[in-house]
């Protein structure tokens, strides 16, 4: 059981959830993985728990990737409170799945390998320039992020032992030869059809809409006039990124920050190793003979290489004789590291290292010294980072004016900004989901929409936007929520009135214009009054297309037999059509290289099926608590 799924986990599969923990890397910073002590747990899960910081770390991060997907449409999705608790819950739900699935690989017995962590780190892309790994952007990004290597080593090897038994499961998935020519048949049969399209503005012209229709569409939609509360704001806005224009480096400074931080601008020391690697097992008496028996032979003159090759339970190293490629300081085991780089010269071969995997031979085959960077090859990015620090120590500065200004003078902005030479700028009406982008941080919409600054007039403290940004406000107008009168929104009521009415009278005509051909009635002389005219199209698809996706749709519910081969169809639009099936034309036979990609397809869907099926078992039966006040 344990080796099929080490051999799932080197599938496809496994490399799709490698690219999520790449995701998550990209999207959340790997120092998110870090959790504070002594937090208040919204869940447990047989007695480990997930911490309020973890859910919503979790949350912000899954609503942030939603949001750069989907943009400022999601924002009214959000402002549902009932929305937000079904999101929530269902972030806390996966984290539950994640946690089950972990604790599972860990009972089964499964890990992940030094080596397999470093190829991972290798390929990720985050750390490749000119797609080669880049020792020393991996190493820019992790402490960017808060992260020491050894701590990123061991969020990947939980991360990779996890994905390993959902590889596993997912691999376990396959599709019937029966399933796949049913599907096939199903997705690529097409349709002939004959259709009728009319709009519904043919039918508005007999349309009249009375009062009383008018007063019922606004009683029974009176929630949908309240109007947003709205301000509008005049605010002062210092950017560290604006401060860069009024600060200045000289080059003296540049030259003393390189030589005082000259150590900052080497490359590290790379080696090239291969190792042997006898696993424990079991048996660690036996092991460790085991790896002392191959270290007498290579003190004898044995072959490397031949020896890793016949013996090392480090099956992708042996067959390239144990070879590691170049590694850097603090890219494996700690105790592999240090043995690695205190053998001396190319040839050497270390005593035996036991870590967590087992017990290790190490050969020492490559050496590359640490190299340091010129002046020249640096300047510029000194001088940037310089600049960025005194624009840094100017932000602070006028940041503090800024704030004792503001109370200091808390009825205007004026001398907010001729203190600190900046314009007070205006903003349009907005609601809390209509901001724009400047103020639509949270903390500033809670400060703009306070009664202090509503009902008082004052300036607001400062407002940070985020680590190089803050914000002075004011309210300069404000407009509270309330409902509109029926005379405010009569106009628009009349129209969707007129529009209703239209659309169900078009669709009360298509509904006996249909029913007629089903009698087989002629329904020449109805169709000349709407100008309407039967069109036809050949070889119809479920998928592509120029046909409305109503027509193809409802195409596709049809059959020949019996009064069921013609119907009424809507369009988005509310336009109508009548739609009759006239033939189907089976699927073209199956091609190889397709039908190999359509199992595919249907053995992923499997897969997934399997995988929630398998989380909700072990959801079953183990001790699952939620917070109640979640």
């Amino acid at each position: 059981m344990l080796e099929r799924i080490r051999e799932g986990s080197q599938g496809p599969w496994a490399m799709a959830i490698i690219a999520l923990i790449v995701l998550s890397f990209v999207f959340a910073g790997v120092g998110s993985y870090l959790t504070s002590s002594g937090t208040t747990a919204v869940a447990t899960v047989n007695g480990e728990e997930i911490s309020a910081q973890e859910l919503e770390r979790a949350y912000q991060n899954q609503r942030a990737q939603m949001e750069s997907q989907y943009g400022e449409s999601i924002a009214q999705l959000f402002s549902s409170e009932q929305y937000l608790a079904d999101f929530r819950r269902n972030v806390l739900d996966r984290l539950i799945a994640e946690k089950l699935i972990q604790q599972q690989a860990t009972d089964m017995g499964l890990r992940v390998s030094d080596q397999q962590i470093r190829e991972t780190i290798l390929q990720m892309p985050e750390f490749q320039f000119g797609g080669q790994f880049d020792n020393e952007r991996f190493q820019a990004i992790l402490r960017q992020n808060g992260f020491q290597v050894a701590d990123f080593r061991n969020y990947l090897r939980v991360q990779m032992t996890r994905s390993q038994l959902a590889a596993a499961l997912g691999n376990s998935a396959f599709a019937l030869d029966s399933e796949v020519e049913r599907a096939n048949a199903l997705q690529r049969q097409t349709r002939d059809a004959k259709y009728l399209l009319v709009s519904s503005d043919e039918f508005a012209g007999n349309v009249e809409v009375a009062e009383a229709d008018v007063e019922a569409f606004y009683r029974n939609n009176i929630a949908s006039f309240d109007t947003e509360e709205q301000v509008k704001l005049a605010y002062v806005k210092l950017s560290v990124e604006e401060l860069k224009d009024r600060v200045s480096v000289d080059e003296a400074a540049v030259r003393t920050y390189y030589e005082n931080n000259i150590a900052s601008y080497g490359k590290e020391e790379e080696r090239r190793v291969s190792h042997i690697l006898i696993e424990s097992g079991d048996d660690v008496d036996a092991a460790r003979e085991k790896a002392e028996s191959l270290k007498a032979q290579l003190d004898g003159g044995a072959d490397f290489a031949a020896l890793a090759e016949a013996n090392s339970d480090d099956t992708f190293s042996a067959e390239n004789g144990g070879d590691l490629d170049f590694i850097t300081p603090e890219m494996m085991d700690p105790a592999f590291d240090a043995a690695a780089f205190a053998l001396e010269s190319v040839g050497d071969v270390s005593d035996i290292v036991e870590t967590d995997f087992g017990f290790h031979i190490i050969k020492l085959t490559d050496l590359k010294a640490a190299e340091v960077k010129s002046f020249e090859d640096v300047a510029a990015e000194i001088r940037d980072t310089l600049l960025y620090d005194a624009a840094m120590e100017k932000y602070f500065e006028l940041q503090n004016t800024m704030a004792e200004i503001a109370f200091e003078v808390p009825d205007t902005l004026e001398d907010v900004a001729n203190a600190v030479n900046l314009p007070v700028q205006e903003s349009v009406l907005f609601s809390r989901n209509t901001a724009p982008t400047d103020l639509s941080s949270p903390a500033v919409l809670d400060v703009a929409f306070s009664s202090e600054l509503i009902e008082e007039g004052l300036n607001s403290d400062i407002v940070q936007l985020d680590d190089e940004n803050v914000v002075v406000v004011r309210v300069v107008e404000h407009q509270p929520q309330r409902t509109q009168s029926l005379d405010e929104v009569r106009e628009g009521i009349e129209a969707s009135v007129k529009a209703d009415k239209a659309r169900e009278a078009a669709q009360a005509w298509a509904q006996d214009i249909a029913q007629k051909v089903r009698a087989g009635e002629d329904v020449t002389a109805l169709l000349d009054e709407k100008s309407a005219t039967w069109e036809t199209a050949e070889a119809v698809a479920r998928a592509g297309g120029t046909l409305a996706r109503a027509l193809v749709d409802k195409l596709f519910t049809l059959a020949l037999e019996g009064d069921s081969k013609v119907d009424v169809a809507t369009t988005v639009n509310g336009d109508v059509a009548v739609v009759e099936l006239l033939a189907v034309n089976p699927a073209p036979v199956l091609e190889a290289e397709l039908g190999e990609s359509l199992k595919q397809r249907l053995a992923q869907v499997q897969g997934q099926r399997v995988y929630e099926q398998y989380v909700e078992a072990l959801r079953a039966q183990a001790d699952v608590t939620v917070s109640q006040s979640l």
